[in-house]
């Protein structure tokens, strides 16, 4: 992802809360550890569920030590048995949905210049049926490899804890569908570089 534009952070200060949210917070990091490599990124995005950035990046090594090069190509990562892989640290069903993403791999193109002929959308839809991967995950991917500049992920838990924050006028006292729908409107304004608004959420570090 390149270094954040004045002239998006023009438009995202006309709503004065995310001008207010911008000025107190650090420019956002710089991610892109995997050179456009969707593939790879899928790889480590299950790897790394529901554990620590630290354990997830032992597990993620040792995996790849596995393979010449450290790189699993979906061929060898299939050849592999479940004994052989659970040495990494790799539970069961995070071996199979690894196998999952190997499998999909040899049958449809994760290519970039595949995936950029594509809406954000239709992107989504195209990778969720690979087993452990959802809608949080390939908006992961389409704002960090793949550099989308207006992904919105509502359904991260921090974005919606710091818009409650941020928006509390807006969002006091409701719950379910409402609120989604009221998150939603809120970040309408930000169109179209959603993704900017949401990096800056997650550093924000609310007083």
């Amino acid at each position: 992802m390149q270094p954040i534009e004045s002239a998006i952070l023009t438009h995202l200060s006309q709503d004065p809360i995310m001008a207010r949210l911008i000025a107190e917070t650090p420019n956002p990091k710089i991610f892109n550890d995997y050179a456009d490599d969707v593939y790879l990124a899928l790889l480590e995005s299950i790897v790394s569920q529901q554990i620590s950035v630290k354990a997830a990046d032992a597990i993620f090594a040792r995996f790849r030590a596995l393979f010449p090069d450290k790189y699993p190509q979906a061929d060898a990562l299939l050849q592999k048995t479940t004994e052989e892989l659970r040495t990494a640290g790799l539970s069961a069903q995070k071996i199979k949905y690894l196998q999952s993403v190997a499998d999909f791999s040899l049958a449809n193109s994760l290519a970039r210049t595949h995936l950029d002929s594509m809406t954000d959308e239709a992107i989504v839809q195209y990778l969720v049926p690979i087993k452990g991967v959802g809608r949080w995950t390939v908006e992961m991917l389409l704002m960090f490899v793949l550099d989308r500049p207006d992904v919105f992920p509502i359904d991260d838990l921090v974005i919606r804890q710091r818009m409650l924050l941020a928006y509390p006028e807006r969002t006091q006292g409701v719950t379910g569908r409402a609120l989604y729908k009221v998150l939603h409107e809120i970040a309408d304004a930000w169109r179209p570089y959603r993704t900017t608004a949401s990096r800056y959420l997650w550093r924000w570090k609310p007083v």
